[in-house]
């Protein structure tokens, strides 16, 4: 897993940055931040992150669109998608998953091995 490209798209500075240290203690991962879809969709073609973790609720360019555009790329059709929404309702993973998200993790994250386990899963 070294090396590998990870995008986190989230409009909170805050939770962007608790992400990046996380993402960085997890293992050796080159992190990209962006703060909504359109930023995340630019970054993303010029990048190409090995998985990307959206959040659906954004100014700019929601999460639910941003990820639609990266399915209708031909390199982004493939690529993980973790959603990330602070919206946690009962019928949201099954929308998240429909919309073309690849997995669904609810915030604020209590358990990072949780998240951790999610990116090893599509990251091996």
């Amino acid at each position: 897993m070294q090396g590998k490209k990870i995008l986190v798209v989230e409009d909170n500075e805050d939770t962007r940055e608790i992400l990046l240290y996380r993402l960085q203690s997890m293992g050796d991962y080159q992190v990209m931040l962006a703060s909504n879809g359109r930023e995340a969709l630019e970054m993303a073609t010029k990048s190409r992150p090995d998985l990307v973790i959206m959040d659906l609720k954004m100014p700019v360019m929601d999460g639910w669109e941003a990820t639609k555009a990266l399915r209708d790329t031909p390199w982004g059709k493939d690529l993980p998608v973790i959603a990330l929404t602070a919206q946690a309702m009962e019928r949201d993973e099954e929308k998240a998953l429909s919309a073309g998200c690849s997995d669904y993790i609810a915030k604020p994250i209590m358990d990072y091995a949780v998240l951790k386990r999610k990116i090893e899963r599509f990251l091996r």
